[in-house]
């Protein structure tokens, strides 16, 4: 048995007496001590002292342990933030810290390398991409679909707008930029793009080479596109970083009707969430920040970019005609198979011989048809030209039956005078 703090001086000193000679009883005497515990002392020595296991003290966090523990195993990305407000709704009381430790041991530990953060003054520089995400909707039970998330973050502020899109073609980019523009109340000075195709077409003797159209759009609204170095996306850590936290704090563990109810969360949780955030780099409310970074952002330019992709398109024997795996009408009196389409950014404009026939708005998704009103007459579709059959019954009268007894009678009376 082990002895305490205090009691190891006098236990030093039955030891001292007992080797200078004193008997158990002499030893007893002069220390006023039980001859039973002088001889313990002298028969054992000094021990480390020796604890029994200590009764584990109630967490506040014990409660939600299975609960906790469940979430993570289904979905071990979900981040504490997350949790931490969805085991509040359920009456959890305590703080992020005990929670934190209690998804650190329930989820295995990732292996991060060195990053190095650069700070960017404000309306200076935004940072673009795309991520990727599989998605089944509810409308559509069964199919997974894959979309794409577009985001852009502001350098300074952190503050965060996105997108879901299902395609990643330029116009789409394009109208994305024009609506993250339009709620960010301006420009930054420059955007930083990975190497994404409706960007960057590629390098040419250590030259970027960037898609005219971007050129173009960047042109109007006053920008600078910079392309991230090849096979070094942490030069734009900014986007990389929001994205795990979109997947991890949004996507994760929810139901969406469709890609409008995904977007319609999307807002909210950016609105109430993201934006309202102290953000870990800046320790600042993220939408405070942003107010102040506001103003140094370019005013929009006055006119809307008109920068148009032209193509020929032939016409469907529906009187359709197909650009971006969606279809579009033109009125019944086109003549002619092919025609010219210009896709910009928000519309589809449809011309035969320099006419303009048809005004379209782009439609998201895949497979999709806009019927514009008075493209069809009443109760019929267009269908390939054919030449005007005669109709046969077009001049036959509806007569009453009375009519066909005289004209029997008739013709019998001619046949008995004949």
């Amino acid at each position: 048995m082990g002895v305490s703090v205090v009691e190891l001086e006098e236990v030093m000193t039955i030891l001292e007496l007992h080797r200078q000679g004193l008997s158990i009883s002499a030893i007893a005497a002069r220390l006023s001590m039980d001859r039973k515990t002088v001889r313990k002392y002298i028969r054992n020595g000094v021990q480390a002292p020796r604890y029994g296991p200590r009764a584990p003290r109630p967490c506040v966090v014990d409660p939600f342990v299975h609960y906790v523990t469940e979430r993570v195993r289904e979905f071990p990305d979900l981040s504490v933030e997350r949790l931490l407000r969805e085991i509040r709704a359920m009456g959890y009381a305590g703080g992020r810290t005990a929670l934190g430790d209690l998804v650190r041991e329930v989820r295995p530990p990732r292996q991060r390398g060195f990053e190095v953060r650069f700070e960017t003054p404000a309306g200076h520089q935004a940072q673009v991409d795309f991520a990727h995400f599989n998605v089944e909707f509810d409308d559509a039970p069964g199919q997974r679909r894959s979309i794409w998330l577009f985001s852009i973050v502001l350098g300074h502020s952190r503050y965060l707008w996105g997108r879901f899109v299902e395609h990643q073609d330029l116009q789409t980019v394009l109208r994305c930029h024009m609506e993250a523009f339009e709620h960010l109340g301006g420009a930054p000075r420059e955007i930083l793009y990975d190497r994404m195709k409706a960007a960057v077409l590629g390098e040419v003797e250590k030259h970027i080479v960037y898609n005219a159209k971007l050129v173009a759009f960047a042109q109007h609204y006053g920008f600078a596109p910079r392309a991230c170095k090849a096979y070094r996306a942490k030069t734009k850590g900014k986007v990389e970083r929001p994205y795990r936290y979109i997947r991890q704090d949004f996507f994760l563990a929810r139901r969406f009707q469709n890609l409008a109810d995904l977007n319609r969360q999307l807002r909210e949780w950016l609105d109430t969430v993201a934006n309202v955030r102290v953000h870990g780099t800046t320790h600042r409310v993220v939408a405070l920040h942003f107010g102040e970074e506001r103003p140094a952002l370019q005013a929009l330019p006055a006119g809307t970019f008109n920068g148009v992709i032209r193509l020929e398109r032939r016409v469907s024997h529906e009187g359709l005609v197909s650009v971006g795996g969606n279809y579009y009408s033109v009125p019944d009196r086109t003549r002619k198979r092919t025609l010219d389409v210009h896709s910009l950014a928000h519309e589809i404009r449809i011309y035969e011989d320099g006419e303009l026939l048809a005004v379209h708005p782009v439609l998201e998704g895949r497979r999709r048809t806009s019927l514009l009103p008075g493209h069809r007459r009443a109760n019929q579709r267009k269908q390939p030209a054919r030449h005007p059959v005669p109709s046969v019954t077009a001049s036959v009268a509806r007569r009453p039956l009375s009519f066909y007894d005289q004209v029997a009678r008739r013709l019998a009376e001619a046949g008995r005078t004949a």
